[in-house]
């Protein structure tokens, strides 16, 4: 970077430069951006930043984002207890939560299989997977990992673990409405509600 740029402005483009979608001259634009916002304004928003790691906390129900502990869906007495949707990350969760026509459990998984990208079985949640099943209340697992390589090879790791540990539990997918490569985060509402009523059983 230019040798004529102030550190703190330098520090603060090359901190914004290793979030996802900004390069080094979208950095510096949302930097300069920042310059020309009221004083109020950039405090408040380093106040949220600041704030974010100590006011967001992991459910230690499902794995998600919240600022309760469990988060508002698990603390909901009015879901069924019985299916538990397995998703890989919590935005994947918020998409499907938002349709309204899942009313049950959710478990976040925290990644797919991906040897090339050292994402191994130790990588993923599955220590609270099995605490959740351990409880005896579900008795329907949904898995609605998307539809790429790594979902399916992980779809598949989860079926054998929980068809060994778990029989008495039926293992059922997404229809496959979600077309091939896709994610569940990505998806249409009206996709996901045909996918989930239609979902399918893991032989």
């Amino acid at each position: 970077m230019h040798d004529r740029i102030p550190e703190p402005l330098k520090a603060l483009v090359e901190q914004l430069a290793r979030l996802p979608g900004l390069g080094p001259k979208s950095a510096m634009r949302a930097a300069m951006t920042l310059l020309k916002w009221p004083e109020a304004e950039t405090r408040r928003l380093g106040r949220g930043i600041h704030d974010l790691r100590d006011n967001l906390h992991l459910c230690s129900r499902c794995g998600g984002l919240s600022s309760t502990d469990p988060c508002p869906v698990c603390a909901d007495a009015g879901r069924a207890r019985d299916t538990l949707c397995l998703v890989t990350e919590w935005d994947s969760m918020l998409t499907l939560d938002e349709g309204g026509f899942y009313r049950g459990q959710y478990m976040i998984l925290g990644g797919l299989l991906a040897p090339l990208e050292r994402m191994d079985s130790e990588s993923l949640d599955l220590d609270r997977l099995t605490r959740r099943l351990d409880e005896g209340e579900v008795t329907e697992l949904i898995l609605a990992l998307g539809a790429t390589l790594e979902a399916e090879n992980t779809a598949s790791f989860i079926r054998q673990m929980a068809r060994k540990r778990f029989p008495h539990i039926r293992v059922s997918r997404l229809a496959q409405g979600i077309p091939l490569g896709a994610e569940v985060k990505y998806m249409d509402k009206e996709t996901l509600r045909q996918s989930l009523q239609y979902r399918q059983d893991l032989a």
